[in-house]
């Protein structure tokens, strides 16, 4: 783990940590219900946008260049939690 609740001026991202040489961005969701799609549905195109921007922002500040990934987890009502690697690509 690199960072938690890392924001800047694009947004916020949940949790950053490494994985080797790539940084993996992580987005926490939680929900209640699935009645509007649950946790997983909830990080829709706009989120994706706001994410991607965020960590452009985050990697343009380290010293040399990496790979980075895009995680997912999702908290779900029942208690289950499903990590999903690689959720989306920038």
């Amino acid at each position: 783990m690199v960072e938690r609740n890392w924001a800047c001026r694009f947004g916020e991202i949940d949790l950053i940590a490494r994985d080797g040489d790539d940084i993996v961005f992580i987005e926490v969701r939680c929900r209640s219900s699935g009645r509007f799609g649950g946790a997983l549905a909830s990080v829709d195109a706009r989120k994706r946008e706001r994410l991607i921007a965020t960590a452009g922002y985050y990697l343009a500040h380290l010293p040399r260049a990496h790979g980075c990934r895009f995680d997912v987890i999702a908290v779900h009502a029942d208690g289950r939690c499903d990590w999903v690697r690689a959720a989306f690509t920038a």
